[in-house]
């Protein structure tokens, strides 16, 4: 097998280990290695690429970010929000420095992610608190990445794909965080949503980068 083939078994192997099996385990060492292995492989694979420098350094943020959540969130929140804030501002101009002219519809998609956006801090502010401030820039953030991503060109379209998937898991994992919000009622569910819609958006924004 090739360094890029077993990269991306190892990437696949931890994102199913921890979303099947460590997503309902306690905080542990083994179950930070596993989450952390998922993008920390991604990571490598595009560090391999010599192109893909700010992609390796965006996924090695929210690698950092995902060693940290697989703690107490209550308790470690906060680094984590920095570090995949880090990583959302990296892929901006990563996106912008590939994207092609803004295609008809870029605007009225834009702005629907923007309202769905600022509905989801509507809805979230009352229970934000001391993390208001934090939130905001962070939403700020993850639209600024989702929109650009907007521009990329056609070939790139799996890079578009995991960039909504990726918000969509922020907005699960938000609503389950502050408000205590399960999908269905189900935190089973909700655990496997909100962690195979972020994996499989940054395969798709690593896919759709190094194709």
């Amino acid at each position: 097998m090739s360094p890029e083939a077993i990269l991306w078994a190892i990437a696949a192997g931890g994102a199913l280990a921890y979303g099947l099996v460590f997503s309902e385990h306690a905080p542990s060492a083994q179950r930070t290695v596993v989450k952390t292995s998922a993008v920390a492989a991604l990571a490598v694979l595009a560090w391999l690429d010599e192109g893909s420098m700010l992609l390796a350094l965006a996924l090695a943020f929210c690698a950092i970010g995902d060693a940290f959540l697989a703690g107490d969130p209550k308790r470690w929140l906060p680094f984590g929000l920095i570090a995949f804030l880090a990583g959302h501002l990296t892929y901006v101009p990563l996106f912008l420095d590939r994207a092609g002219a803004p295609p008809v519809w870029f605007w009225p998609a834009a702005a629907a992610i923007g309202t769905v956006a600022g509905l989801m801090l509507r809805a979230l502010w009352g229970s934000l608190g001391a993390l208001r401030l934090p939130v905001i820039v962070y939403v700020l953030a993850i639209v600024a990445m989702t929109v650009t991503s907007l521009l990329l060109p056609g070939r790139a379209w799996a890079t578009t794909a995991g960039a909504l998937a990726f918000m969509a898991s922020d907005a699960i994992l938000s609503f389950d965080l502050f408000k205590s919000t399960k999908l269905l009622g189900s935190p089973r569910l909700t655990a496997w949503a909100i962690w195979f819609l972020y994996w499989g958006g940054q395969a798709g924004i690593t896919h759709g980068m190094l194709s």
